[in-house]
């Protein structure tokens, strides 16, 4: 009996990813509309009842299926990529590029773009944007508990938010571009974060972020709940 519980393929994933391959066909033309959702429901077969059942913002929350699903497909390629020769902020560089070489529909992005640009989704398009950063973070073995976990994943998703925008409109070949700009942005974070170390190193300087530095020292990381991003890990 526990042999056969490794192999289970819980059949809800199978039907919600049936749903999500039919919208896709649409997405391009239709955005992640009701148009495209009455569309992957007919096309899929799958029972309207069921499927609105998997997906209650039915269009939304095929998008949002969308977003995880590239998610999903950068970790598997960073699991069995070897990365332990490349400096670390070329690893993460190539997180952020091998999530963008997952999208195979880059129209399918743009319509997400649009529909969590709206005021009434931006507040999910945030949360999907800091999932991703956090499950590189995660993936690339950060063991942040204090502040640094927030700043982190906070820089991260402004790196990896910019970087899918000039993605976007990049048509240069295999997007050279594209990685140039990220490259670029990831330097720039490096500057900033050397700069932050010289300025807590100047004796000059130190007493003046004394105090902000006793403030971000009682930062924690949050204790992991199914509803927050980030890795969870018992406190010993």
């Amino acid at each position: 009996m526990a042999e056969n519980q490794g192999n289970f393929t819980d059949p809800s994933t199978e039907i919600q990813e049936k749903l999500l391959d039919a919208a896709l066909m649409h997405v391009a033309f239709d955005g992640w509309t009701p148009a495209t959702w009455d569309a992957s429901v007919a096309d899929s077969g799958v029972d309207s009842t069921l499927a609105e059942a998997l997906f209650p913002r039915r269009a939304v929350d095929l998008a949002v299926a969308y977003h995880k699903r590239g998610d999903a497909m950068m970790l598997a390629r960073l699991k069995e990529a070897d990365l332990g020769s490349l400096r670390f902020r070329d690893r993460v560089a190539a997180a952020v590029r091998y999530r963008l070489e997952a999208v195979e529909d880059k129209e399918a992005v743009r319509r997400g773009a649009t529909l969590f640009a709206l005021p009434q989704h931006a507040a999910e398009g945030a949360k999907l944007i800091w999932g991703t950063a956090d499950a590189i973070w995660t993936a690339l073995g950060d063991t942040s508990e204090d502040a640094n976990w927030y700043t982190k994943r906070a820089t991260l998703s402004g790196v990896y938010s910019s970087t899918v925008l000039f993605w976007l409109g990049d048509d240069s070949p295999e997007h050279q571009a594209s990685w140039a700009f990220l490259d670029r942005r990831i330097d720039n974070v490096m500057q900033f974060e050397s700069l932050k170390a010289q300025v807590n190193k100047n004796p000059l300087l130190k007493p003046l972020l004394a105090g902000p530095n006793w403030v971000m020292s009682h930062i924690r990381a949050p204790e992991r709940r199914e509803d927050l991003p980030g890795r969870w890990q018992p406190r010993v």
